[in-house]
């Protein structure tokens, strides 16, 4: 990765401010953090339309789009880029040296080589990852604890993201802890995830998926076919538990995108050095269950499971 001296913005009236934001696909999650982000510039004093100028870009998980986006983004004068998810980071810190670069939904930010560097990532580049260390393994032993039946789980994935692969051998080795098989379902393309999904009927005994942005955006098809062959459904996110997965080991996107938005706001106001800002991570993790999923999905969801989660109140969706 390139690194270049930062065209910050010293000199930039307070009145005008122009940024980017590169979006890889619309689906909740990354949609959450978008809002998150602008809702904590809000808060900061940034207010489109009046002293902020946001221009969104969504590359529709088509990769020809994506590096278009980041090219276009590379050609103009912004104060400040926000790539949201993975493919579209990767892009845009190939294309974009001089301004700082804020990722965010990115899982893991040293494989997918944006940084070098958690603490001091050095360059332009800095933002928050969405995913902590412990919550694959935790999701993994509430499977192993409360689903002794379950000998096999199936990933549906597209094995050509980052983010769903890493994610992908973390559960398989938090799973192989507990002697159960990880069974991979791998598709090319949105509109396989249902046939993947089907293919794991019969071979496995529950269903999970990472933050893979090509299975989430069709996660509706995995929910029926979960739901026709009581089949218990498990997830990486908050917004797919409440589209329908049975639980997860989560936090809220939009509380992830308004940190990023605070450390966009810094870098705005106070001119900080994205290189010598440490990459977030989420810390408020909980378990997330939804009982109507559940239900769906043939679960009795027991004391003992409900008692796992902190903040009852906000994770467990009736």
């Amino acid at each position: 990765m390139g690194v270049s001296p930062l065209i910050v913005v010293a000199g930039c009236s307070e009145e005008d401010y122009s940024i980017a934001i590169a979006q890889y696909v619309e689906h909740p999650s990354l949609d959450a953090t978008r809002e998150g982000m602008l809702a904590a510039l809000e808060d900061a004093g940034f207010k489109e339309g009046s002293n902020l100028t946001v221009e969104y870009n969504n590359a529709q998980a088509d990769s020809t789009n994506n590096l278009s986006i980041a090219q276009d983004i590379a050609t103009k004068d912004y104060e400040l880029v926000l790539p949201i998810a993975t493919p579209a980071a990767q892009a845009v810190i190939e294309q974009v040296e001089n301004v700082p670069v804020l990722f965010s939904a990115v899982t893991n930010p040293l494989d997918a080589q944006l940084v070098d560097d958690l603490e001091q990532p050095g360059g332009n580049v800095t933002g928050g990852a969405d995913t902590n260390p412990e919550a694959i393994t935790m999701l993994m032993d509430f499977i192993a604890e409360h689903f002794p039946d379950v000998d096999s789980v199936g990933v549906v994935i597209n094995e050509g993201e980052p983010n769903a692969a890493v994610m992908a051998e973390q559960a398989e080795e938090a799973l192989a802890e507990h002697e159960i098989e990880l069974i991979r379902a791998s598709v090319p393309t949105t509109s396989e995830v249902q046939q993947a999904a089907e293919s794991l009927v019969g071979r496995a005994d529950a269903i999970y998926i990472t933050l893979d942005n090509m299975v989430v955006s069709a996660v509706d098809s995995i929910i029926d076919v979960a739901e026709e062959n009581d089949i218990p459904f498990f997830s990486s996110d908050r917004d797919t538990v409440e589209a329908g997965s049975f639980a997860t080991v989560g936090f809220d996107y939009y509380d992830h995108g308004y940190q990023v938005g605070q450390m966009a706001e810094d870098i705005l106001k106070n001119g900080t050095d994205p290189g010598e800002m440490p990459v977030t991570f989420p810390d408020q993790l909980d378990y997330i269950l939804n009982l109507e999923a559940a239900e769906a999905q043939g679960i009795e969801v027991t004391d003992a499971m409900q008692d796992m989660v902190n903040d009852s109140e906000e994770n467990i969706i009736e």
